[in-house]
């Protein structure tokens, strides 16, 4: 267990450097059931029958990643303080996250109340300190002026299944920091699904369990390949999923199902598992984008913590979508969080990819 007085330096550091040490594990990362709907079984992972790739001639991408934005010195005082969070973490969560598990034990609070509570723990180290050590200038964008007040409430009380791309080892960390002005105040909590190999990293396994995350056995056979799943794996997940909408939640995946080691050019190939948990589960998807957090930890493991600049934004969609196949699904977000994470900026036409066009109306209001 985790002592809350006194944490001896030497477990502390072992634990700092199996976090910056264990890129492996995260780059890996597999954290989706890439699954089709199935009246009769359940069929383990395929991709879109048409995978539609990001057209890279429409874009104007930034010159090689170990091209530099910001100088030396500057660079050299970014990773100092980017591995300063990454310790300060290290502590922060192992010593806010056990009265939690203390009380829960013990049968004080519930289980989904322990979860709930560990992701705002979560969210409220990520942010503070992200503040006291401001290794990286963190940019929210905000909603569009087109969706009014009106529009953020509703989508809030409507469960979704949010995708988001994936370019950094920081991802997890950036999303939780900046989660309250991301998705907005009246947001419902988020379980994601993540590869279960995570949890031998001693940071994002504790995290992740007290949080009530989905984890998803599968093998590491490598980028870009399709995944072998346990199929006890997956049924619990599906049980999981449905419990967590009751219970409040929404749920978070990273339809790349990897770190994508060259942001600036587009996505990794996209899977449909997302389509399908939203098929399935008959809610709407909602999508978020990532820019720049690859110039501060790269996926790229003969990169890694060169730092080449320190500008990240983020962003979360305003409007939700029931999409009619899984084709339609990869080709938007394709589009609009390819678009994004490329070039840090909107698709011209990311309104027309995320309404349902046809009937005029928000695939929210389906759900009503």
């Amino acid at each position: 267990m985790f002592l809350t007085n006194k944490l001896p330096l030497v477990p502390i550091l072992a634990i700092f450097a199996v976090t910056v040490k264990n890129t492996n594990a995260y780059v890996a990362t597999n954290p989706i059931t890439y699954l089709r709907p199935s009246t009769t079984q359940v069929d383990l992972p395929a991709r879109s029958s048409k995978t539609v790739t990001l057209k890279v001639s429409k874009l104007s991408f930034t010159p090689s990643q170990k091209t530099s934005e910001i100088g030396k010195v500057k660079a050299s005082i970014t990773k100092i303080g980017m591995m300063a969070y990454i310790a300060s973490m290290c502590i922060a969560l192992p010593v806010t996250l056990f009265p939690i598990s203390i009380l829960h034990k013990a049968r004080v609070i519930s289980k989904t109340r322990k979860e709930k509570t560990s992701l705002l723990t979560g969210q409220f180290c990520s942010r503070w300190l992200m503040r006291i050590i401001p290794f990286a200038k963190v940019h929210v964008l905000k909603e569009d002026e087109d969706c009014h007040d009106g529009d953020s409430k509703a989508l809030a009380d409507v469960p979704a299944i949010w995708v988001c791309n994936h370019t950094s080892m920081l991802d997890i960390f950036v999303l939780l920091a900046t989660d309250k002005k991301l998705r907005g105040k009246k947001k419902r909590p988020i379980k994601i699904i993540y590869w279960k190999e995570l949890e031998k990293n001693p940071v994002t396994g504790l995290l992740f369990k007290m949080c009530g995350f989905f984890p998803v056995e599968m093998e590491d056979n490598g980028n870009g390949q399709a995944n072998q799943y346990k199929k006890s794996s997956f049924k619990k997940l599906l049980r999981g999923i449905k419990e967590a909408f009751e219970e409040g939640f929404d749920i978070g995946i990273l339809p790349e199902g990897q770190l994508n080691p060259c942001p600036e050019q587009g996505l990794q190939p996209v899977f449909p598992g997302a389509y399908t948990l939203a098929k399935i589960s008959k809610r709407p998807i909602r999508m978020m984008g990532l820019h720049g957090l690859h110039k501060l930890w790269h996926g790229d493991e003969n990169i890694g913590m060169t730092v080449t600049g320190r500008q990240v934004k983020v962003r979360a969609y305003p409007f939700g979508r029931k999409f009619e196949n899984a084709d339609e699904f990869v080709e938007s977000f394709e589009s609009v969080v390819g678009h994004f994470g490329a070039k840090g900026e909107d698709h011209p036409e990311w309104k027309q990819m995320l309404l349902n066009v046809e009937t005029g109306t928000k695939a929210e209001e389906a759900t009503m």
